[in-house]
């Protein structure tokens, strides 16, 4: 059985702070994601939204589009609204036989504020909750029958981060409504990520790989750190380069037949952690677990 390897651009240009990386051509980020090993690219800020010339920059690299972050408000927007605006990165992903679509909700989101600390990160009430399930379901229907599964991103410092939020939103959606399953914010919000993994991995159709830096993360808790800040700082790594043993959840995605893609996604600063040389650390280390788990790449 076969995986895909892919990797977000976010660790060469970040797209909250632009000033991150903002210097770095999306060909240099393209090339070395080839070079280290990777077929896939999310889609990110530096990327053109024009399909044609998409199309030419991956086939030039030899890369295809595993997705890429949509930063929804559908909690403040009606269904319709939300819809429309979807609609150019929908048709940019169908043009390049993208396979999910990412979907986040920034709906007063705290992620890019250093003066908030994640405690005080938006949340919803009761009714709130089955208001927003309602929405939430919708969206996916639609996006199902237009050939682009939702991939519900959960994110620290937005309305769905918690292990609970995310079981409320599966519990309360139908089986359309798929999640993405990303490792260091689930370590980052505190929840077990084994047993997510194990309950939900029927609902899962898109995973980020990030890891952890446990020191960092210990002071971003008990100092209750902004989102931005816990960045700056550097809690965020590559796939064995932190605190995250990979090997029991590439286990459990093997015995569950998924073979869709996992994705590196660690923002951090490019001045301090080079892109390039963290892509390649990344890959190698997916591709051993990978493959001693029983995967073919």
């Amino acid at each position: 059985m076969k995986i895909k390897l892919g990797i977000a651009p976010i660790a060469w240009s970040n797209d909250d702070m632009p000033e991150l990386g903002g210097e770095t051509p999306i060909e240099q980020c393209l090339r070395e994601a080839n070079s280290a090993g990777f077929i896939g690219v999310e889609l990110g800020g530096k990327f053109p939204r024009n399909p044609g010339i998409v199309k030419f920059l991956l086939e030039k690299f030899n890369l295809s589009m595993p997705g890429g972050w949509y930063g929804s408000k559908l909690k403040e927007r009606s269904v319709e609204d939300e819809w429309q605006l979807m609609q150019d990165q929908i048709e940019l992903f169908l043009s390049l036989d993208t396979k999910v679509f990412i979907f986040a909700d920034v709906s007063g989101s705290i992620q890019g504020r250093g003066d908030v600390p994640l405690t005080k990160r938006p949340t919803l009430t009761l009714n709130e909750w089955k208001e927003y399930s309602k929405k939430i379901t919708e969206i996916s229907n639609r996006l199902e029958d237009v050939g682009l599964p939702i991939s519900y991103h959960h994110h620290m410092g937005t309305i769905i981060q918690t292990e609970s939020d995310i079981e409320k939103l599966l519990d309360l959606t139908n089986e359309k409504t798929k999640l993405l399953f990303d490792t260091g914010h689930l370590l980052f919000a505190q929840a077990d990520y084994e047993r997510c993994l194990k309950k939900y991995i029927s609902r899962i159709n898109h995973v980020h790989c990030k890891d952890m830096r446990k020191s960092i993360l210990e002071k971003s808790l008990k100092l209750d750190l902004s989102f931005r800040d816990s960045f700056l700082e550097g809690v965020f790594t590559v796939p064995g380069d932190g605190c995250i043993n990979y090997n029991p959840l590439i286990k459990i995605l093997y015995e569950n037949e998924y073979s869709d893609w996992l994705v590196v996604e660690a923002e951090q600063n490019p001045l301090k952690a080079n892109p390039y040389e963290y892509a390649k650390k990344g890959y190698n280390y997916l591709k051993k677990v990978i493959t001693e788990s029983g995967y073919e790449i």
